[in-house]
């Protein structure tokens, strides 16, 4: 972990009556980093959040900021700020009371409270909507508010419970730049719960991808994007497709042996733990690139290619998708023009969008 880092858990286990929902987790978070949890429902992310807000217990370990120890401080004592999916604000209050609430509970003066609203309406496009409640705002606007609140006290962190949940897609897209600018020009450390693999992407400085209570990667969106750690980390950040097929692995190469479906392909080890066997293989719909089966122009050095027939096309927007059959097992491959259902095709993959690992 690293040594100078600003928010640290250590050895965190976390449970709720029988059921341990986080167990031995370590994790350290610099001052001004921009964190994302991403993970599926039930993966621990939100507990763990909870946590460090200190609205959960930990029944081991150890909550601490800037060297100081927060484990067993109530969450308004901690120097943080939490806002909620469900913007949680008060709906007999206007948005100037509702901004302002956080600094009237600590007993800051009038002229003090007044001022930090207005600078917080400024910041965050308010302006003119202070009398206004929140039954009379958009979406979008009530996740500013909510977020007003939370700055309008100076925290030194900020934790986000899937904040953008609850809105559109068109106002989301908005809100997130939004709230990752206002990151950066404040300096605040931030903590985002999420299960939006694209949010995480575009916001976060650092991506923890959480599973079954633990850290299953982490690192920079392009770290754990093209180089996933674990077959879950690939099939999260949009490898879904999944081959088997048997491997002969040396010092730096992985022979992928030929099958009914293709033939024999050798491509880079590139670092790879792994054994010669069973091996799945996972790539983005994407990556692939697909061509008539009487196509006869050479694949390229290390890039697989897979032999089958196209069963059904759809137009998500942007390309068309197919659905291809290469025998007992199905994958989907994305171009730029449609082929005909039933056509024989090749799916060619090159190896740094290929990740391999033991079955």
């Amino acid at each position: 972990m690293n040594g100078h880092a600003f928010l640290r858990v250590e050895n965190l286990n976390v449970g709720y009556g029988g059921t341990t929902v986080l167990s031995d987790l370590d994790l350290s978070i610099g001052k001004g980093e921009f964190v994302a949890l991403l993970g599926a429902s039930g993966c621990g992310k939100t507990t763990l959040l909870r946590t460090i807000a200190g609205f959960a217990k930990p029944q081991a370990g150890a909550v601490s900021v800037a060297g100081r120890d927060v484990t067993k401080m109530p969450p308004d004592k901690r120097g943080m700020a939490l806002v909620f999916q469900s913007y949680a604000l008060w709906p007999h209050m206007t948005v100037a009371e509702n901004i302002g609430y956080g600094l009237k509970l600590q007993r800051r003066s009038r002229d003090d409270v007044q001022t930090r609203v207005t600078q917080m309406q400024a910041l965050l496009g308010l302006g003119g909507l202070g009398n206004r409640k929140p039954g009379q705002l958009s979406g979008g606007q009530r996740q500013r508010v909510a977020l007003g609140r939370a700055l309008a006290i100076d925290p030194e962190i900020l934790l986000l419970d899937e904040p953008l949940s609850n809105l559109d897609a068109r106002i989301r897209l908005t809100v997130r730049h939004e709230i990752r600018s206002l990151q950066k020009r404040l300096g605040i450390t931030a903590i985002h719960v999420t299960h939006d693999r694209e949010e995480a992407m575009v916001m976060a400085d650092r991506i923890v991808i959480m599973n079954a209570g633990r850290i299953e990667q982490q690192g920079s969106p392009e770290d754990v994007y093209n180089r996933p750690a674990s077959p879950f980390v690939a099939a999260f950040m949009g490898a879904e497709n999944l081959l088997t097929m048997q491997a002969r692995v040396s010092s730096d190469h992985v022979e992928l042996m030929e099958s009914a479906i293709s033939p024999s392909t050798v491509t880079s080890r590139t670092g790879r733990e792994l054994l010669s066997g069973p091996v799945e293989l996972r790539f983005r719909a994407e990556a692939a690139r697909l061509t008539r089966a009487g196509e006869r122009a050479p694949p390229g050095a290390g890039v697989l290619e897979l032999r089958g027939q196209v069963t059904s096309v759809s137009y998500p927007g942007g390309h068309w998708r197919h659905a291809v059959n290469l025998g007992d097992q199905e994958i989907l491959v994305d171009a730029d023009q449609p082929f005909d259902q039933g056509e024989a095709v090749k799916v060619h993959i090159p190896e740094n969008s290929l990740f391999i690992f033991n079955a």
